[in-house]
């Protein structure tokens, strides 16, 4: 690219039918002038362009950073959750085997009572059937003693009539 100080120092050969040297001297002013500001333009607008590339670049490395510690978080989260998933399927079997367990512990209770109740009932049962044998063969006994104590009774007041009678025969004699 041609610098400002290349047009200014430019020289021109003269031929005898050439331009007006002033005149092109004062457009040549023009273009330098106008050419200097575009040529600090294109300078500045070329800073601009790799001062702006490298925070491009910044941001793309940014972005990655943040894209990268974005897919980390998202397999951690999902890691997370598939942990949590995990632990609360442990947790739900854990509770099934111990309702189980207590669901078992009970029914065996239920069974040892209900044998207690059997084994109570037929031992009412026995104590019922002995006891009203003992009351049935205490009242018979009981029965027979009033019996024998009727008999004596009988047989003493047969006795007593015997002598009665025979007293009165005697007497009568």
């Amino acid at each position: 690219m041609i610098t400002p100080l290349e047009i200014q120092n430019k020289e021109f050969r003269r031929s005898i039918r050439g331009y007006k040297e002033s005149e092109v001297d004062e457009f040549l002013d023009l273009i330098i002038i106008d050419y200097e500001k575009l040529y600090k333009e294109n300078i500045e607008f070329k800073d601009k362009i790799m001062m702006l590339n490298e925070q491009l670049s910044k941001y793309r490395s940014l972005e990655k950073t943040l894209n990268e510690t974005l897919i980390v978080a998202q397999s951690a989260a999902q890691e997370v959750n598939a942990n949590a998933q995990k632990k609360a399927e442990l947790i739900i079997q854990k509770a099934e085997m111990d309702a189980k367990k207590i669901i078992e512990d009970a029914n065996q209770q239920v069974m040892q009572i209900k044998q207690e109740y059997e084994n109570i009932k037929k031992q009412m049962y026995i104590f019922k059937t002995r006891f009203k044998t003992l009351l049935e063969s205490q009242l018979e006994a009981v029965e027979n003693i009033f019996d024998e104590i009727t008999q004596d009774v009988k047989i003493q007041s047969e006795q007593k009539n015997e002598t009665d009678e025979t007293k009165e025969t005697n007497e009568e004699e």
